[in-house]
């Protein structure tokens, strides 16, 4: 039935492989073509992408020759590492594998179904949440893997890249696991990003960015479009991953604190924790391209920038008083208010920018012990005490 076509991969496989003088010995008009290709190239200073056809005889990888955007060396080759922090980032990142089976949910269970376990504004808090959370971590992955990687021309980062995908995917299983053992309407949960202008808001600002880098005809290369992909891994990591997630976040843990739902509140310290490892990664690639290419760092950039973050906390900041227009927990929107403007002063000076809300401070002290990946601490009183995989757990 294949009779009609030719299978290249057959053709490949029964080529014979070629000597390393033949090689060597390029007929001239293979060379041209070669160097016309590699012109174009150098027009655009635009990077490999790992899928070039192999060097016979080439010569073996330095550290040098490795840079976070618009690459030429060979992207197949892990090692020389340049940047050590990416590939440490990937191995704690491997040390802190969970899976959302892995906490229990009966205590919830029991909870949500008593009539009187939670007040009707807790029960919109958690289901809010989990519209939001449920469809945000699959746009964090389309972005990751239809846009980003792409762009980023060093392995050991892409290496991380890689993790960072697989982790959204858990975070996705775990809401999707929440939703399911809660007995929520799966359906209305996953559809609030288009039905609830507090869940679509925040989704809506950040797709344009994934579509820029997205776009097909999109290549770096230039500094016009350098400074594109610089601005949407700043919408992503920064914004997103480093704003967005907070009010949420503060919400259910808040819920576990109280001993309310800390199955859903476990899950949600683990997810919190892989954001806070993607969110650094992602400043420290922003940083490296920063200082790889000081000519994109102009003055009417950084206002830009600044004014990004901004967008972003007014966007949380709205979705605090959307979610919790009357005080719930011992806690009101004012202090999430004001725990966002905290939070973009940290972001804006991890990235060189200047602090745009001077005297904020933190009303959630206790976040930071969460977020504290070493910390040895049994928050929930779950059996676990370090977030740690395989041989690393440690137990009571």
């Amino acid at each position: 039935m294949y009779n009609e076509w030719e299978d290249p991969i057959k053709e490949a496989l029964n080529k014979p492989e070629p000597k390393l003088k033949e090689v060597a010995q390029k007929t001239s008009e293979e060379k041209l073509t070669d160097i016309d290709l590699d012109s174009n190239r150098d027009h655009l200073s635009v990077g490999n992408t790992g899928l070039e056809s192999i060097e016979q005889g080439a010569e073996r990888i330095h550290v040098d020759d490795k840079a976070i955007i618009n690459c030429r060396a060979d992207l197949n080759q892990l090692v020389p590492f340049k940047y050590e922090w990416a590939w440490k980032k990937y191995l704690d990142g491997s040390a802190n594998h969970w899976m959302p089976e892995e906490i229990a949910m009966h205590d919830d269970i029991k909870l949500w179904n008593d009539p009187k376990g939670l007040t009707e504004d807790e029960r919109k808090i958690v289901e809010t949440n989990l519209g939001f959370f449920s469809t945000a971590d699959s746009l964090v992955a389309n972005n990751l893997v239809l846009a980003v990687y792409k762009h980023i021309t060093n392995p050991e980062c892409r290496q991380y890249l890689l993790r960072q995908a697989f982790e959204e995917a858990i975070h996705t299983h775990a809401y999707t696991y929440c939703v399911q053992s809660l007995g929520l309407d799966e359906s209305r949960i996953f559809n609030m990003y288009r039905e609830i202008p507090a869940v679509a808001t925040k989704a809506e600002w950040a797709l344009p960015f994934t579509q820029s880098l997205g776009d097909p005809n999109f290549k770096t290369g230039t500094p016009e479009n350098n400074q594109r992909l610089l601005r949407d891994l700043i919408a992503f990591y920064v914004v997103f991953e480093g704003i967005f997630f907070y009010v949420g976040f503060t919400q259910i843990l808040s819920m576990g604190r109280r001993n309310k739902l800390t199955g859903v509140a476990q899950q949600f310290q683990y997810i919190l924790r892989d954001e806070s490892m993607h969110m650094n990664f992602g400043i420290d690639v922003i940083n490296q391209i920063k200082l790889e290419n000081p000519e994109l760092w102009q003055p009417n950039f950084q206002e830009e920038m600044i004014k990004l973050v901004r967008k972003g906390v007014e966007l949380e900041t709205q979705y605090a008083y959307d979610t919790m227009p009357k005080p719930i927990l011992g806690i009101n929107a004012s202090l999430y208010e004001e725990f966002i403007k905290f939070i973009a002063n940290r972001r804006l000076a991890q990235i060189g920018l200047p602090e745009q809300y001077p005297g904020a401070t933190n009303p959630f002290e206790w976040m930071s012990e969460i977020m504290d990946l070493k910390k040895e601490k049994n928050f929930f009183e779950t059996r676990v005490t370090e977030y740690k995989t395989g041989g690393q757990l440690k137990f009571d």
